[in-house]
């Protein structure tokens, strides 16, 4: 019997000790597991933080596109401004050859088309209340049937693309 108790006490040991094994190697998985749960929670974080960036850059990338179109597209225009001034001018004038005032009239409304066409707006002056923005006041008369700061004459088209003013309208403020 001493034989078999001395067995049993040798079980008695072994099993404690590869339970205990066991719950080591499970605390340890444990472990292993929350830590890889935070790492993957902290990479989806670190991706989402990415693409945000990502679109925000696109976005922010295609603002200065359009920024750096509206500017040189604003660039060529102006040059091309006071050729359009003197075909307002030319039309306006007095002449005997109505087929010559014609000519000039389409190629006036062709030249407005193209401006049009490529995002170009007169800015609206007379009637309009008055705006640093938009406008250069050149005089101010008071007239009783205009409102305050009313536009009352228009001295020289504005023009702008987009929200962008290329140039200024000159005009003349009541009161």
């Amino acid at each position: 019997m001493a034989k078999e108790e001395v067995e049993k006490k040798e079980n008695i040991t072994e099993e404690p000790v590869q339970e205990q094994t066991g719950t080591d190697e499970m605390i340890e998985l444990k472990k292993q597991i929350e830590t890889l749960k935070i790492e993957k929670n902290e990479t989806e974080d670190r991706l989402k933080r990415v693409a945000a960036e990502f679109d925000n850059y696109k976005k922010r990338s295609s603002k200065e596109k359009e920024g750096m179109y509206a500017s040189l597209m604003g660039d060529v225009v102006s040059n091309f401004l006071p050729v359009l001034d003197n075909l307002e001018k030319a039309v306006e004038s007095n002449t005997e050859d109505e087929s010559y005032k014609q000519g000039v009239e389409l190629v006036l409304k062709q030249f407005k088309d193209v401006l049009q066409a490529n995002g170009v707006k007169e800015i609206e002056a007379v009637g309009k209340t008055f705006d640093p923005e938009l406008h250069e006041a050149v005089s101010l008369v008071t007239d009783e049937n205009l409102g305050e700061k009313e536009i009352k004459e228009e001295y020289r088209k504005g023009y702008m693309i987009g929200n962008k003013v290329i140039r200024h309208s000159m005009v003349v403020v009541a009161n």
